[in-house]
């Protein structure tokens, strides 16, 4: 640790994910946790958080005071739930700090509430951190670009552990996007994801999505591109929820100094 470490909070420390971003934070030069934040009566308030996540005491302990670590700090890591995403968003752009969001399951109306709070936070926001992930996505873009849409069909299936609560996955969304990006269409309006009874055949350049669930699965995502006589499939299987957290960490080293913003994993990348 130095004294020109990046000062990170980690909101959900008693998570799976928080107990994980502590233990990355902990691995990584350039950071150091700096704050643990849980929710009020939460069982994990007051207590280490370095002996939470398994590394022994650390001298942090776990606050329910989010605003009070925010303003003394130069970086928030929050993989929660969208409401309390929006909230610390607000939080970020009165510190002025870095905001990391890998939560999923956003509406619209949360992210045009945390595209407003990056007009004074920089914020980078992705349905998932991982460096893999990111460059399937672009090459399911260059993918669908290259594949009449009148020829091949897109679809895009996900599976996760019993416990995640959203479907499609965010990343599934993520690779979506990239799919209609390459087609030049938008995916609210060309997405199915739903298919129950007598449907009738497939509506031609549509992009299909299902899911699955079950066990621990960490995360499973493939890209199918079905032409006739042939099948193309761009596949991610991750192993370890290690992958995210360094790649928010990245994200978080990335954008302490640029200018406030809503950025990507694509622009922390240099892919986009």
């Amino acid at each position: 640790m130095t004294a020109g470490d990046m000062k990170l909070v980690v909101v959900g420390a008693g998570g799976r994910m928080g107990q994980t971003l502590i233990r990355t934070i902990h691995a990584i030069d350039g950071a150091r946790l700096f704050a643990a934040i849980e929710r009020p009566g939460s069982p994990f308030v007051g207590k280490d958080a370095g002996e939470l996540a398994g590394l022994g005491p650390i001298g942090v302990k776990v606050t329910d005071q989010p605003l009070e670590a925010f303003v003394e700090a130069e970086g928030v890591l929050d993989f929660t739930a969208p409401t309390a995403s929006v909230e610390f968003a607000g939080l970020a752009a009165q510190a002025r700090i870095v905001h990391v969001i890998g939560t999923t399951g956003c509406s619209a109306d949360d992210d045009a509430k945390i595209a407003a709070a990056a007009r004074h936070a920089r914020i980078v926001k992705s349905g998932n951190m991982s460096l893999g992930v990111n460059l399937l996505a672009v090459v399911a873009e260059q993918a669908a670009r290259a594949l009449d849409a009148s020829d091949w069909d897109i679809e895009i299936l996900e599976m996760h552990h019993r416990h995640k609560v959203d479907a499609p996955s965010g990343t599934a969304l993520l690779l979506g996007e990239a799919a209609a990006r390459g087609r030049g269409i938008a995916l609210a309006d060309n997405s199915v994801r739903v298919r129950d009874g007598h449907t009738g055949a497939r509506v031609a350049g549509t992009i299909g999505f299902a899911a699955l669930r079950g066990g621990s699965v960490v995360g499973e995502h493939s890209v199918v591109l079905a032409g006739e006589g042939e099948l193309v499939t761009l596949s991610h299987s991750a192993g370890d929820r290690a992958i995210f957290a360094r790649g928010a960490v990245k994200a978080a080293l990335w954008a302490r100094d640029k200018k406030p913003g809503l950025y990507t994993m694509l622009d922390v990348l240099g892919l986009n």
